[in-house]
């Protein structure tokens, strides 16, 4: 089994793939000590064959490759698509489109939630993933056979899979169900975090408005740190030190270093210097750039609501057969149990008419859940 190599293979290869409706794709990429992926391995299949595509060659240009991904006459089948996408956006500018991310359309057709790729063979393709590789070192060379056989099962298994699942969203009416998240999935704004919202990651560790707003601050500098040098965020510094860092607001390296979750000596480093830098800036900040902190909801009366919209959305995901977690989150449960016009998406769409109106009229007493045995019914009062 060869890996293509060159741009001239490369481009021959995509010519073919193109022809077809839809081919699957999936990576293999290492991020352990980098903040960048690095692409190792592209795999591609359509009804036809499968294609191993090494990104590490020298001289190869995936400018094919790309200009494929980009082809909105082939749908792109990804299984968990999300960092597939994110590396084929910093790599290439290019947004696989049209998308379908395999395991979203599984909660929709019921496989529960996360359902994962090896399961899904099993229960689909009918095959059994060897995985002795997973754990490969993908950036080194050559990789062997069983390598090899590994990667390509990755994206010719999931040509089975897909058309199962396509299937079935289209024997139950459920394909539109899947395109809000693959709106989300194919906009550059999912891959784009401005260091300016890193510390949104953090939010629910800061209290305080002088905390939040010193937070923003140490928070992006470290997103562009660790851009700069492109190392992961927790080799420039933990969460843990920065959030210490928003609640104790050093404004001196004396302070600085007598705080526990810094190491030693870098108080007096270059970037001890940038962090009292952003603290002062966070301390400085006007106080109508600082987010209000919410409160958590779901307290006091909201917390019975809340434990009840829980066995609602258990009753109706079972009865639907659709993953919870693509119905409503405990997020979503949470705002509506406070708020019934909550900017949630379980208040619209199709999800509001399969679980939020039922949220509502539960919440205002119109409606009423029991137990079956082991089911959860719906009482309408």
């Amino acid at each position: 089994m060869d890996l293509i190599s060159t741009t001239e293979d490369l481009a021959a290869a995509c010519a073919r793939l193109a022809k077809h409706p839809f081919v699957t794709v999936d990576t293999e990429f290492l991020r352990e000590t980098t903040f960048y992926s690095k692409l190792c391995l592209i795999q591609m299949a359509s009804p036809d064959e499968a294609v191993l595509i090494d990104p590490l060659a020298s001289g190869i240009d995936l400018a094919p490759f790309y200009a494929l991904m980009a082809d909105e006459e082939v749908v792109k089948v990804f299984h968990s698509a999300r960092q597939d996408v994110e590396i084929i956006w910093q790599r290439g500018q290019v947004i696989p489109k049209p998308l379908f991310d395999t395991q979203v359309a599984a909660m929709v057709c019921g496989y529960g939630d996360s359902v994962s790729y090896e399961q899904l063979s099993n229960d689909l393709a009918h095959a059994r993933i060897d995985k002795s590789s997973r754990f490969t070192d993908w950036s080194q060379r050559p990789l062997d056979n069983q390598q090899l056989i590994y990667a390509q099962s990755d994206v010719t298994h999931l040509r089975t899979i897909y058309g199962a699942l396509a299937a079935d969203l289209a024997e139950t009416g459920r394909s539109s169900w899947l395109d809000e998240e693959m709106a989300i999935l194919t906009s550059p704004a999912t891959y784009d975090l401005a260091p300016e919202d890193a510390w949104l990651k953090l939010r629910g560790r800061a209290k305080k408005q002088r905390e939040i707003a010193v937070l923003m601050e140490v928070a992006a500098w470290r997103e562009r740190e660790a851009r700069s040098r492109d190392v992961p965020r927790s080799r420039v510094m933990k969460d843990d030190a920065l959030v210490d860092i928003a609640v104790s607001a050093p404004r001196s390296v004396e302070a600085m270093g007598r705080m526990r979750s810094i190491p030693n000596g870098f108080e007096r480093s270059r970037a001890g210097t940038d962090i009292l830098a952003a603290v002062e800036r966070g301390l400085a900040r006007n106080p109508d750039t600082i987010p209000a902190f919410e409160r958590p909801r779901g307290r006091n009366n909201a917390s019975a609501v809340l434990e009840m919209l829980k066995v609602l959305l258990k009753g109706i995901a079972e009865t639907a057969r659709v993953a919870p977690k693509i119905l409503a989150t405990v997020d979503d449960l949470e705002a509506i149990a406070s708020d019934d016009n909550a900017d949630v998406p379980a208040l619209k769409g199709w999800r509001r008419e399969l679980f939020g109106e039922r949220a509502l009229k539960l919440k205002h007493g119109k409606l009423a859940i029991a137990i079956d045995g082991n089911r959860v019914i719906v009482i309408e009062r």
